[in-house]
């Protein structure tokens, strides 16, 4: 369910595509038959495309994944966490709308070094 702007991570990929990435990481916690979570989706898309170049958006699948979701106690989806230089700067849980989300962003992005 990856876009044009976001990318899909596995527990394999996580350390090197989140953890060591030089940007900001938006992670979307999701699971196919999680209504919230495809209805989210839209939304992260948008939100990866706007910030296209300053912030990083994956997509992690909770039940082909399950080693990342239970490390930073994934319980409930839709979640998506805001990673800064390999930590969680941001946690969202729940369908919300995209001001919300770019509200976390932004602080994120403004709290990085121009």
């Amino acid at each position: 369910m990856a876009s044009q702007f976001v990318s899909e991570v596995n527990d394999s990929s996580f350390e090197k595509e989140v953890l060591q990435s030089e940007q900001p990481v938006l992670v979307d916690f999701w699971a196919a038959w999680c209504g919230p979570c495809r209805a989210l989706a839209p939304v992260v898309d948008e939100v990866a495309s706007g910030h296209q170049g300053k912030l990083k958006v994956m997509k992690m699948d909770v039940d082909a994944n399950s080693a990342t979701p239970s490390r930073y106690g994934i319980r409930g989806i839709p979640a998506l966490l805001l990673f800064k230089g390999g930590k969680v700067a941001d946690q969202i849980v729940g369908y919300v709308p995209k001001d919300t989300i770019e509200r976390s962003v932004a602080k994120v992005l403004e709290t990085q070094p121009a």
